[in-house]
């Protein structure tokens, strides 16, 4: 009688979990559960005493060839398993992105400190974005690559809990220099006699400032909140980078006060955030529909209409769905897809947007001329530069 009762105690996840569906991931089961349907705000059901995992346990159907190479603590992201055929195409395409992005960024960095003629608050704001932006891009990107390159690779607790954090902190970075370059421009167009007093370096300083650490105190909140909760079960992701709504489907445990607490954060940052954007934009349509000037008046338009089609649709618009309900009905293949609309898409379009339409930064010679070298060659070489870089964003 003991001796069956510790053979009852000791019966392998697998068949705890009987009924669920188990993914395929190049012909090969995974071994890692996708998790059927659970009770509105609590994760899946493991029955008290399963919640050691062995995906090896005798008995239990055959585990992928990377089950054994990550702890029982770690997580597995299982980003992009179902098109495995099309895993190297994507990581070629991704780090691509990556690269562009980065000499982006880098690139408006670099021109913004070393040219005088760009010191405005407005380019100042811009050099933080770019910043931001290479964050954001050295948070996600790398880990996707290697998730894409050698699937199953375990990640530690602490470096998942680290994205997340990263991850967070700038999303809330990007909302709020967002809205703090917004009210620039409503300033700078409606405002124009006062913008030099209001927006002095003192003023732009402690906006940065502001922006830069105004996130971390809640990311830290959420992280350590969420990764307080017990993870039952298989621990694959199923997704490419450590997110709030991938990782609460793991958890088993009443999760209803900390999605509340999403949701309300997600209203204050971004919604909040995107309405003073929406209001700073209605505010300088305003006052460019009044301009005599149908020059001025077009120039102005188009600028604010590219800024609205990058912060709208592809950030706040992707955020916002992310985020607003973590535990929607929508597949975590589908997230992944809306994901990479503000983790890779934003990145590499903001240099795009924000500057090169800019004659001022796009102007030949503002770098070059540091080193001296003919004009000629100065614009040559920057056109080629400028002229790739615009190529490459648009194929």
């Amino acid at each position: 009688m003991a001796n069956a009762k510790a053979l009852r105690q000791e019966k392998p996840l697998w068949t705890e979990l009987s009924g669920h569906e188990v993914t395929e991931v190049g012909g090969a089961s995974q071994g890692l559960v996708g998790l059927g349907s659970s009770p509105p705000g609590r994760g899946p059901h493991v029955p008290p005493g399963s919640m050691p995992v062995a995906l090896g346990s005798p008995g239990a159907p055959a585990a992928p060839p990377w089950a054994n190479q990550s702890s029982g603590r770690e997580f597995v992201l299982l980003g992009f398993a179902h098109v495995p055929a099309l895993r190297p195409l994507l990581a070629a395409l991704f780090l691509a992105v990556l690269l562009l992005a980065l000499l982006g960024n880098a690139l408006l960095v670099l021109l913004t400190a070393l040219d005088p003629a760009l010191r405005a608050p407005m380019y100042f704001l811009l050099r933080q974005l770019a910043l931001v932006e290479i964050c954001f891009s050295l948070d996600i990107v790398p880990r996707l690559l290697v998730t894409l390159l050698r699937p199953g690779r375990g990640v530690s607790p602490a470096g998942c809990a680290l994205q997340l954090l990263l991850l967070l902190s700038c999303v809330t970075s990007e909302c709020f220099f967002l809205t703090a370059m917004a009210w620039d421009r409503y300033v700078a167009i409606c405002r124009p006699l006062r913008y030099g007093a209001i927006m002095s370096p003192r003023l732009c300083r402690l906006l940065a400032a502001t922006c830069w650490l105004g996130g971390v105190p809640v990311s830290l909140v959420f992280t350590i909140w969420l990764f307080h909760f017990p993870f039952c079960g298989p621990r694959g992701i199923r997704h490419f980078l450590c997110d709030i709504a991938p990782l609460l489907s793991l958890v088993c445990g009443d999760t209803r006060v900390f999605e509340a607490n999403v949701f309300v954060a997600t209203v204050l940052v971004i919604m909040v955030s995107f309405c003073l954007v929406a209001a700073s934009y209605i505010g300088v349509l305003a006052t460019v529909l009044q301009m005599p000037l149908a020059t001025g008046r077009h120039k102005a338009l188009s600028t604010c209409a590219s800024h609205l089609v990058v912060v709208v649709v592809l950030f706040y618009g992707t955020t916002g769905v992310i985020h607003l309900q973590p535990k929607t009905s929508y597949s975590p293949e589908s997230k992944q897809v809306v994901s990479l609309s503000y983790t890779l898409v934003t990145p590499m379009l903001n240099p795009l947007i924000y500057s090169l339409r800019n004659k001022e930064v796009t102007a030949p010679g503002f770098v070059f001329g540091k080193l001296h070298l003919p004009y000629s060659l100065q614009s040559s070489v920057f056109g080629s530069l400028i002229v790739g870089f615009l190529y490459a964003l648009t194929v």
